[in-house]
C-alpha cells in the first residue's frame, strides 16, 4: 500500500494552486484535474472556490459532469465547491445554498468561525454562499455568527469559506481524515 493519499484538486477554475499547496505542504499526492480520466484512481477530491457557474460550464466543456457525478471518494468543496454540491447541483450534500449570500467582492471579510470543541478558525469570505437549509443528516462543524458555514454529511465536507487562504490546516487535515477512514474501509 503506498504511503501518500492521491487526492485530486479541480483545476479548471478558481484558486485550486492553494488546495494544491495545502495538501502537498500536509503530504498528500496531489493531482490537478482537468479530464476525466485523472479522476481515476484518486482517493479523494477537491472542488475548489471560484466561480460557480463558469466551473459548472467547464466541467461540462471538458466532459466531467458525469465523472464527477459519479466519483465515490470523499469530497471537499470550499465556496463555490458547497454550491455545486448542493441539491439544487450535483446533490452531493443536503443543504440549499444562496450564492453571493454575504455580498460582493468588495464585501469580502475575515471572521473567526465557531469549531464545535475546538479553537476558532480564521474564514476568508470572498463573495460566500450561505447556508439556507441543512437536511437531517448533515453534521454543522462550523458557525460564523450562528449560522453553518462548515458542514459534514458522510464522505463530503464544505466551507463558505476559504480555508486554503489561511495558513491553518484543520480543515484539509480533517478532509484528509475522512479520506483515510474511506481508504481503509475499502483496503
Amino acid at each position: 500500500m503506498r504511503d501518500a493519499l492521491r487526492i485530486g484538486v479541480l483545476a479548471v477554475q478558481g484558486n485550486f494552486r492553494e488546495h494544491v499547496a495545502m495538501l502537498r505542504r500536509l503530504r498528500a499526492d496531489v493531482v490537478e484535474v482537468r479530464k476525466p480520466e485523472q479522476l481515476e484512481g484518486l482517493d479523494g477530491l477537491v472542488v475548489p472556490g471560484g466561480e460557480s457557474t463558469a466551473i459548472g460550464r467547464l466541467v461540462h466543456v471538458s466532459g466531467l459532469e458525469e465523472p464527477l457525478a459519479r466519483f465515490e471518494g470523499p469530497l471537499l468543496g470550499t465556496c463555490a465547491g458547497m454550491i455545486l454540491f448542493d441539491r439544487r447541483h450535483l446533490g452531493f450534500l443536503d443543504v440549499e445554498v444562496a450564492r453571493n449570500a454575504y455580498g460582493r467582492q468588495v464585501a469580502s471579510f475575515e471572521a473567526n468561525v465557531d469549531l464545535a470543541g475546538e479553537e476558532p478558525i480564521r474564514g476568508v469570505f470572498i463573495r460566500a454562499p450561505r447556508v439556507e437549509d441543512v437536511g437531517t443528516d448533515v453534521e454543522v462543524l462550523g458557525r460564523l455568527d450562528d449560522e453553518p458555514v462548515l458542514v459534514r454529511q458522510g464522505r463530503v465536507l464544505a466551507a463558505s469559506f476559504h480555508p486554503e487562504l489561511t495558513d491553518d490546516t484543520r480543515v484539509h487535515e480533517k478532509f484528509l481524515e475522512i479520506v483515510r477512514e474511506a481508504v481503509h474501509v475499502r483496503a
